[in-house]
């Protein structure tokens, strides 16, 4: 297989950057502040932690999906294959940031790929999220926080509702509307 083939079938194994991950890298940028130790789920691509390290973040990412985790690292991303944030010590990081897969399900399009695990987040869309909230406290240090982006596809204020029942309170840093949907960063504090 050529170099480009192998190239295009890894893109089309992995979330290629969008208006959400662009969106969560600026206000990461923003947030964060040189030399915090950030931890960025979900990578896909590693454009996010990518951004932020550029910035002077120490960051480390992960994903699920091993082709990210490779097209990442080729970013020079330091990343682990992991489900959420299972393998990480408890109070590690200053800040989390998550683009979670969002999308409810929708049996039409089932895929049954990485780009299905990577855009869908079950049948509410909230799954993924609702899994990650349940155990990110932990991995947070004291002052700790989380960049998690949430869309009106999700339902946003169902996200603030569960991550308020984990201990969570939750401020909208910045919105983007599309025609199909608005896109929040939500930073979550304890």
């Amino acid at each position: 297989m050529s170099d480009l083939a192998e190239r295009r079938g890894v893109e089309t194994e992995v979330y290629q950057p969008a208006e959400d991950s662009l969106l969560l890298a600026d206000v990461a940028v923003n947030e964060l502040a040189p030399g915090a130790r950030a931890l960025e789920v979900g990578t896909g691509s590693g454009v996010v932690a990518d951004r932020v390290r550029e910035a002077g973040v120490d960051v480390v990412a992960s994903d699920l999906n091993p082709h990210a985790c490779r097209q990442a690292r080729e970013r020079g991303v330091p990343v682990a294959r992991a489900d959420l944030v299972e393998p990480f010590r408890d109070g590690a990081f200053d800040a989390v940031l998550f683009n979670p897969p969002y999308l409810p399900e929708d049996p039409v399009a089932e895929r049954d790929d990485w780009m299905e695990v990577a855009l869908t987040g079950g049948e509410t869309g909230r799954e993924v999220v609702e899994a990650f909230l349940d155990d990110v406290a932990r991995v947070l240090a004291p002052e700790g926080y989380v960049l998690l982006l949430v869309s009106t596809l999700t339902g946003v204020d169902d996200v603030v509702a569960y991550a308020a029942d984990r201990g969570f309170s939750a401020v909208a840093l910045r919105d983007e509307s599309f025609p199909f949907e608005t896109l929040t960063v939500l930073k979550l504090v304890r």
